[in-house]
């Protein structure tokens, strides 16, 4: 009996949407780290005959970008627990001032669900009893532990994995030859990406075709028009 219990909390706490919220920032932050960091590197290869600026461009795109992706994912994020909390508050004040309008409140979320309109009634008084202010948080303002953003979680997440993904690139001005260094960035930054996207779809349980079709349509779109630039504007640094 208690390892069927145990199965089934190991069930309950595997499904795809407890991954959603650090799932999201770090396929974001892999995406961007590798994207954008081919995409200057291609850019600063194609109007350069010397190594020294791609490396450079490249390192200091890495750098600003998982600074910029984490401080930006904070922020967001950030923004919106300070909603969560005021929404929060106003409920408190709510369930102070009018208790039985919320009751009422409440019991109405739960017929539009479905139950009976005595049901719902009694559901909303027992789970009112039990925790009043967890009760609307959870189905009249749709907060909950999944779906409750995490500031911090999601700076890091994101931040990291812009670091990890914008390295992969770096690596490639190192090492590669500078005659095909755009084609060589290109093919490798789309390997990456494909890896990413099905890697990302996998973990999320979706479709590991679509994620792959998707990500290399756009990374395609964003380091073909960054090429273009470089070559129009063909300086050859050095």
């Amino acid at each position: 009996m208690e390892e069927k219990t145990d199965e089934l909390d190991h069930y309950l706490d595997n499904h795809y949407i407890h991954r959603s919220n650090w799932l999201r920032a770090a396929v974001l932050g892999a995406n961007d780290g590798i994207l954008s960091t081919a995409s200057i590197a291609i850019g600063v290869a194609a109007a350069s005959n010397l190594r020294e600026p791609v490396i450079l461009a490249t390192l200091a795109g890495l750098v600003a970008g998982a600074l910029s992706m984490a401080a930006g994912e904070y922020v967001s994020v950030s923004s919106q627990t300070d909603v969560e909390k005021a929404d929060i508050e106003r409920e408190k004040k709510e369930l102070f001032e009018m208790p039985e309008i919320e009751l009422q409140r409440l019991a109405e979320i739960y017929e539009k669900r479905g139950l009976k309109k005595e049901t719902a009634l009694t559901v909303a008084k027992e789970l009112t009893e039990h925790d009043a202010l967890g009760a609307h948080i959870r189905d009249e303002l749709g907060i909950n532990d999944i779906s409750q953003a995490k500031p911090i979680q999601a700076a890091f997440a994101s931040g990291a994995a812009f670091t990890v993904g914008g390295l992969l690139p770096f690596l490639v001005t190192l090492f590669l030859p500078l005659k095909s260094m755009e084609y060589s960035l290109y093919s490798f930054a789309l390997f990456f990406l494909i890896i990413l996207g099905a890697l990302a779809a996998k973990t999320g349980g979706s479709s590991i075709k679509k994620a792959i079709v998707r990500i290399t349509f756009w990374g395609t779109v964003a380091m073909g028009l960054t090429a273009l630039v470089g070559y129009i504007f063909n300086v050859n640094v050095g």
